[in-house]
């Protein structure tokens, strides 16, 4: 059966021909940066015995139905999902809702349930919240700051630093857009989030940027931190922290139970499928997989078809 197979690391996967069945019948696969980072070496977790098959979620067929799977540490610690059928446990299923395109679906897993979970349940959005969206112009950003308008927040801000992506965030519902640069960053995230600042602040980031949220957030927001794009450690003044008696909270997808991620995905992509959220993508052919991994590495959302 074709699949891809990661070879050697720090270089993408191949398409080849490798022995295998499974009861799965995979259709997409959903790169994502944890998939880059397992293949370069560069995961905490480490990697599969090379060689091995990429991919930690996908979307196929299983006795008939549709599903979405995760989990069993499939692209991390063992054989991924980027195979044209995958042995996997059915228990890892949950069923993907009709009129939802493949693709999508499978965007819906793990960069989807990064952006839907903070606003959704991890610091539930309330009608009278400033949401703060940082990096909004990736996958995890963009959905959160969809999600933030459709759970009912009063006012949705995105920031980012590629000028074309923020006007993408715009057209989907942001009230205003902020690039992350230049000087008085802190003043114009306040200033964009009108009152006296963010009263929720979704961190994709963390690094050099959240402290510059944090100083721009209003008393007792929130901060629902889900990423280190912009670095793995962050100086946070105690005087912000405790003056505006902050609140920081961690998400993980890795830290879902199997219940609350399949709840989360039926949530969000009920929202999709109804059109009240879109997740760009783009679609590779499984023979294009290099293609796809490095326009993957440049922040595109991209999901390899079978």
């Amino acid at each position: 059966m074709r699949a891809a197979q990661v070879v050697e690391l720090g270089r993408p996967p191949q398409a080849v021909e490798i022995d295998g069945d499974g009861a799965l019948e995979v259709v997409a696969v959903a790169l994502n940066p944890v998939d880059l980072a397992v293949a370069a070496g560069r995961f905490y977790g480490g990697h599969p015995p090379l060689p091995y098959v990429p991919g930690c979620e996908a979307v196929g067929h299983r006795d008939g139905a549709r599903v979405y799977a995760f989990g069993d540490g499939r692209g991390t610690v063992k054989g991924g999902f980027l195979a044209e059928r995958v042995d996997s446990s059915a228990a890892l299923d949950t069923p993907v809702p009709d009129g939802l395109e493949d693709a999508v679906a499978a965007a819906c897993g793990v960069a989807g349930i990064a952006g839907w979970v903070p606003v959704a349940t991890r610091a539930p959005v309330r009608p009278d919240d400033r949401v703060l969206v940082l990096a909004a112009t990736g996958t995890v950003g963009s959905v959160a700051l969809q999600a933030a308008r459709a759970l009912g927040a009063e006012r949705v801000v995105a920031a980012g630093r590629d000028a074309a992506r923020l006007e993408r965030a715009r057209e989907l519902g942001a009230d205003e857009i902020v690039a992350l640069e230049g000087e008085g960053l802190a003043d114009r995230l306040r200033e964009a989030c009108g009152g006296d600042g963010p009263t929720l602040v979704v961190d994709p980031l963390w690094g050099s940027v959240v402290p510059l949220a944090a100083e721009a957030a209003a008393p007792n927001a929130r901060i629902v931190h889900v990423g280190q794009s912009a670095g793995p450690e962050a100086t946070l003044p105690s005087s912000l922290v405790r003056g505006k008696q902050l609140s920081i909270l961690g998400h993980s997808n890795f830290a879902l139970s199997h219940e609350e991620r399949r709840a989360a995905y039926e949530e969000l992509t009920a929202h999709v499928a109804a059109g009240r959220i879109r997740v760009d993508v783009e679609r590779f052919p499984l023979d294009r997989i290099a293609e796809a991994w490095e326009a993957q590495g440049q922040g595109t959302k991209a999901v390899v078809t079978l």
